[in-house]
């Protein structure tokens, strides 16, 4: 297993470096911890800054207890941050990313996205966002999921990196009942409007467990199953349940189409104080 680790030396990086050293201690995985210097600088200031990073980079990997005892291969590369961690990535056929959450710069994110977004936008590779302090295994994970390739494939690779036991998430899934409201204005009583959600909910679980089934992901995984929207869902199961991780897979969509709907990926990873695994879809 190869693992990349990011970092620009911030506290926030260091939190991430201190994960992937815990999960690469865990799978007995080879670590490559990479930082971007700015190449749009003179050519003798770019030559400096990579000196020290290529210091600091070394002093990191025989001073940090948690990557003591790894494999790990210190990687100072030029050019934009996003474009740099994924070439390094390419580079050693990384199985994951593992950055921190990046100081947010308002009118920039908006239009281009933070170098996380980026690197998930326009790489093929799992991601794993650090928000929190490293640990050795996460013991309580939530995994939205709908019926589709995108969350049975990150489920498969979560499981297969070692991220999450076999039916040993909450698999959170949001269902619409569309109906309700024209009921309500009919009016309906309540009862009827409660029956009618309650079926929706069944008929939820059944395609669920379903798809679980015809995925060979087993069908013993504990299912929190709500009516809303995707992201009011996410955001309040995240609040009540406090996660350690939280597992996502991303559609492929243009930058485009992202920028100017988002999507619930993004906004989860805008919005929540919590590790969060992004599968990328599966490579055909």
């Amino acid at each position: 297993m190869q693992i990349v680790a990011a970092t620009d030396f911030s506290t926030r990086s260091n939190r991430a470096l201190r994960q992937a050293g815990l999960l690469a201690q865990a799978a007995g995985a080879q670590l490559y911890v990479v930082h971007v210097v700015d190449d749009d600088q003179p050519d003798e200031l770019v030559r400096m800054e990579k000196g020290e990073a290529e210091r600091l980079l070394a002093e990191q990997l025989t001073s940090m207890p948690e990557l003591q005892g790894v494999q790990a291969r210190a990687m100072a590369v030029t050019g934009d941050p996003f474009d740099g961690i994924l070439r390094a990535a390419t580079e050693v056929g990384a199985d994951l990313i593992v950055m921190g959450t990046h100081r947010k710069q308002l009118l920039l994110d908006i239009f281009v996205g933070t170098t996380i977004e980026r690197v998930i936008r326009k790489g093929t590779f799992p991601v794993l966002m650090v928000n929190n302090e490293a640990q050795r295994k996460y013991e309580n994970v939530v995994a939205p999921v709908e019926i589709s390739d995108v969350s049975a494939n990150a489920l498969r690779l979560a499981l297969s990196i070692g991220l999450i036991r076999a039916e040993g998430a909450t698999l959170l899934h949001a269902f619409l009942a569309p109906a309700q409201g024209k009921m309500f204005v009919a009016g309906y009583e309540q009862d009827r409007i409660d029956s009618y959600v309650a079926s929706e909910r069944r008929h939820a679980s059944d395609e669920l467990t379903a798809f679980l089934a015809a995925n060979n992901l087993g069908t013993r995984w504990p299912l929190h199953i709500e009516e809303g929207t995707a992201m009011e869902i996410i955001s309040g199961t995240v609040a009540g349940m406090q996660p350690d991780l939280v597992v996502m897979g991303t559609h492929g969509r243009s930058a485009v189409m992202k920028a100017l709907i988002g999507s619930v990926t993004e906004e989860a990873l805008r919005t929540l104080s919590v590790d969060i695994l992004v599968v990328p879809p599966a490579k055909k």
